[in-house]
């Protein structure tokens, strides 16, 4: 006899307590293996697949996508140890079939790897068509057939974009390699949808998420990764008393530097990010008390032992900020690589929690964004933040004479609780002699 187990959100771990349903990957019916993932969801860190520790057939889901789940509240029921789950349309290995669970708990993560699954066809469905698919007509006519199986869609970035305005992913014909759905394809599907002003006419509605009425006023929750940022950026403002100073630097022997590492063999090369990190961790070494924290309840500042150095990385999910862990013990390269890595697991969204968080010390280079300057508010609980403007030529004095030299905009936000203007002072300046002389870093190598 089939016993129906209850599976439930796991602790997402780093306080995070609720994630939102993206899309569900099994359907009532459908055979899972031990720790195959049944849904993906977005935190306020990530976006991740849960996999389920049962190995049976699904009798329950709970939740549509865009509904917010909170920790411990059910996902989905599963039912085990019957003949269902011997049913011979999925194929897995003995060892992950009947009742026993992984014991996994961890989001996205699981004790082996997904096994291949495929639907069950329902009595009256024809194959290659599934509820609520896009073309799917009443009676089971089909004007556009849709695919079964796994959507050959990498970025979740696509995916969400095809969720918010009501696409079906499965009617798409992906242009990439192998059928596979990029962005373009999706803007390209979400146009299709707006070019029809005799639909609108006619009272017909379009997708979920396609606009308005122009005039109607846009109303956007601050959830997810947008609310856990409001949330951040206004406790740092209530909480900490800062302020900020700023320098301009001569950045031309900085550059010089860079492109004399990256003419050098070796195949990680060298940004100008990396560079200003290991700066950063060079100037935080000469003063320490700016890699800290303040606890409020016991009225101390903590001096943290390691720098654990954040930069600031937009996406299409919003700001977020990778953390470079134990900085202070990389070299450039090693800072370079782990740049890379976490900026481009960034834009994929599938950084962990544990790589979005435990900072000590943030670097945002808002240059990117073509700007001279900036106030940022910091990033709480740190103490401080480095602002980096654009590098650009601009007339400067050099060696008594006017030349044109590639000029960067330096700002430093600080805790006034943590330190006066006098450390603060000596910082910005000691980064901004590194900046220009970046010879002043082999003082203390």
């Amino acid at each position: 006899m089939a016993q129906v187990l209850e599976f439930t959100l796991p602790d997402l771990g780093e306080g995070l307590t609720e994630a939102e349903i993206v899309r569900w990957l099994v359907e009532v019916g459908d055979v899972v293996a031990v720790d195959q993932p049944v849904v993906e969801v977005e935190t306020a860190k990530a976006m991740v697949e849960v996999p389920c520790p049962y190995g049976g057939v699904v009798t329950a889901r709970f939740g549509e996508p865009g509904d917010e789940v909170p920790v411990g509240q059910p996902l989905v029921t599963v039912a085990v140890g019957g003949r269902e789950a011997e049913a011979d349309d999925v194929e897995r290995p003995a060892a992950q079939t009947g009742g026993e669970g992984s014991g996994s708990v961890l989001v996205g993560y699981g004790t082996g790897g997904a096994v291949p699954r495929r639907r069950r066809v329902r009595p009256g469905a024809e194959p290659g068509t599934r509820p609520g698919a896009l073309g799917a007509e009443p009676g089971g006519a089909t004007a556009q057939p849709v695919a079964e199986g796994p959507v050959p869609v990498v970025s979740p970035l696509v995916r969400r974009l095809a969720r918010e305005h009501g696409l079906d992913l499965r009617a798409l014909h992906g242009s990439g390699k192998n059928g596979l759905i990029l962005r373009a394809d999706v803007e390209r599907a979400i146009a299709a949808t707006q070019q029809v002003p005799a639909a609108v006419a006619n009272g017909v509605a379009l997708g979920a998420g396609s606009p308005r009425s122009t005039g109607a006023e846009t109303r956007v929750p601050l959830r997810g990764l947008r609310g856990v940022v409001a949330e951040k950026l206004s406790r740092s403002r209530r909480e900490i008393p800062d302020a900020t100073t700023w320098v301009d630097a001569d950045a031309t022997e900085l550059l010089a530097v860079r492109a004399a590492m990256n003419a050098a063999s070796g195949a990680q090369k060298v940004s100008v990010l990396a560079l200003l990190a290991r700066v950063c961790t060079a100037a935080l070494a000469r003063y320490p008390e700016l890699n800290a924290m303040v606890d409020t309840e016991r009225n101390e500042v903590v001096r943290l032992p390691a720098v654990h150095l954040g930069f600031a990385a937009q996406t299409d999910r919003g700001l977020v900020v990778p953390v470079i862990r134990d900085a202070h013990t990389r070299t450039t390269e090693e800072l370079a690589a782990e740049i890379a890595r976490l900026t481009e697991a960034a834009r994929a969204g599938t950084l962990s929690p544990a790589e979005l968080t435990g900072g000590t010390f943030t670097l945002n280079n808002y240059g990117v964004f073509g700007v001279d300057g900036s106030t940022p508010i910091i990033n709480y609980p740190e103490a401080a933040m480095l602002g980096v403007g654009r590098i650009a030529p601009k007339p400067w004095v050099y060696q008594g004479e006017l030349a044109v030299r590639q000029v960067v905009q330096l700002s430093f936000t600080f805790d006034h609780r943590v330190c006066d203007g006098g450390t603060s002072g000596g910082f910005l300046r000691y980064v901004a002699d590194c900046v220009e002389q970046p010879a002043v870093l082999l003082r203390g190598v």
